[in-house]
């Protein structure tokens, strides 16, 4: 049987780790399957992956549904760590909405940091045939005092580099991304183009991800093939083939699932399409938790007498302010936020922005991934009013409601040079005007006003 031919707009790849969480850089290892996990998750774990879940498939909806560039590749591991390291931070209303937007309402912040310690510990070499790594950063302004508890956090729980830098440096910026390209294996050179030196801390999650499919595709089989757009165009791309093959496969009127495993198999790549008339923006958007595990749940082994994909090199790059902010954390980004668990009293922050980058690469040997969400924070605005730009002003009698001045201020260094023209009354030489000279002729006569007023004059009767 063939997989459905007619991909639309975009495969909806999702890589997909068995237990939901992270393991540090492996290196090559027997070719030995993953089966089962070395030790049972505790509930608590069990119930931060599910919540971790959930938390990333309601954060690509949000971005779906905002972004209409073709391709998007979003990594809610990335996001849940460095907004994790974040809420570390966070206190009263604010901890509570980043621990419900995150996924983990009901759980203690100490809970969730064992659980994300411990899972991170059991994900070591889980396998070693495939290379994933996490790496987490600190770095901070200079010229700001932070609370040791918080770094203290954010080591003992992220394995987090904590640095200390002048953010007016362009050598910082330099630091910053050099850290980033180090920790993507150069497939992410850069997070940030410049950074604001009101910045006060930076929080980076880096992950990477190197691996080789458990059955490659052979390069001769790749051929040059069609891949119809959603609205109905048509683009060449290379296209990867395997034959006769048996694989992890769910069919049904709406879509067709196939599941790639990597290495041993404890990662895989799932890939989702849709049957017309759903396209895969559609499929997507909707996709809820329980859908999605229906649809993991259902995977069986079945026979394939042909599946072909696309070779890609994608990248995005999206920020993710507005996306967080609907789904509840909408306080951490104003000037309510609460942070003092990591700023000294008096002090008062919030999240300026959430940045991610992505990259992904597909080919006839595996995959390689990488992604770095960027926390910036910075001090939150002051509930004032900054008079630096023009104004009008007004003095009053404030019971009587008389105005006595009232005036425009453009420039309040200029000095009063005297008026543009110079001022004409009817008592002067209208010649000093530029008019021609009044003459006897030009003066009307007595009782002759044509329309004009009577002519006052010095003795103040009428002539």
């Amino acid at each position: 049987m063939f997989l459905h031919r007619r991909i639309v707009e975009a495969l909806v790849v999702v890589l997909i780790l068995h237990v939901g969480g992270g393991c540090e850089s492996t290196g090559p290892g027997e070719d030995v399957p993953a089966l089962e996990l070395p030790r049972a998750l505790t509930t608590t774990e069990v119930s931060l992956i599910v919540r971790s879940n959930a938390f990333g498939l309601e954060l690509v909806r949000e971005v779906v549904e905002r972004d209409g560039r073709p391709n998007i590749v979003v990594s809610p591991l990335s996001a849940s760590m460095a907004l994790g390291m974040t809420m570390n931070g966070a206190a009263g209303e604010t901890l509570e909405a980043m621990r419900s937007t995150l996924g983990f309402g009901g759980l203690s912040l100490e809970e969730i940091n064992d659980s994300y310690r411990s899972l991170i510990d059991l994900l070591v070499e889980l396998d070693p045939q495939v290379e994933f790594t996490i790496a987490n950063s600190v770095w901070t302004n200079a010229d700001v005092l932070f609370r040791d508890s918080f770094f203290q956090s954010v080591t003992a729980t992220f394995d987090a580099r904590v640095e200390a830098r002048d953010f007016g440096a362009a050598s910082t910026l330099g630091e910053v991304n050099g850290w980033v390209n180090e920790k993507t294996n150069g497939r992410i050179n850069r997070i940030l183009d410049q950074l604001d030196p009101l910045l006060v801390m930076l929080l980076l999650n880096a992950i990477y991800f190197d691996g080789a499919w458990t059955t490659r595709f052979d390069p001769d089989m790749t051929r040059s093939g069609d891949f119809h757009r959603a609205d109905g165009s048509v683009v060449n791309v290379e296209m990867m083939s395997l034959v006769d093959e048996t694989l992890p496969l769910v069919r049904t009127e709406d879509f067709s699932v196939v599941e790639l495993p990597y290495g041993g198999g404890s990662y895989s790549m799932v890939v989702v399409v849709p049957h017309p008339p759903v396209d895969a923006r559609s499929f997507l958007a909707a996709l809820d938790e329980a859908q999605w595990e229906s649809i993991l749940g259902a995977l069986m082994p079945g026979d394939l007498d042909l599946l072909s994909i696309p070779k890609m090199t994608l990248s995005y790059d999206a920020l993710l302010n507005e996306p967080l902010k609907d789904m509840g954390m909408d306080i951490a980004f104003h000037s309510g936020a609460d942070f003092t668990g990591m700023s000294p009293e008096g002090i008062q922050f919030c999240i300026d922005f959430v940045r991610q980058k992505t990259f992904i690469e597909v080919d006839e040997e595996g995959t390689r991934a990488a992604a770095v969400t960027a926390v910036g924070v910075a001090v939150r605005a002051l509930a004032g009013i900054v008079v630096d730009r023009p104004f009008v002003f007004a003095i009053r009698e404030r019971l009587s409601g008389t105005t006595l001045f009232m005036g425009l201020v453009e420039d309040p260094t200029a000095s009063d040079s005297g008026p543009a023209t110079e001022a004409m009354d009817c008592s002067k030489d209208v010649s000093l005007a530029g008019a021609p000279h009044r003459t006897s002729e030009t003066r009307p006569r007595r009782g002759q006003g044509h329309g004009l007023l009577p002519i006052i004059g010095l003795s103040g009767g009428i002539n």
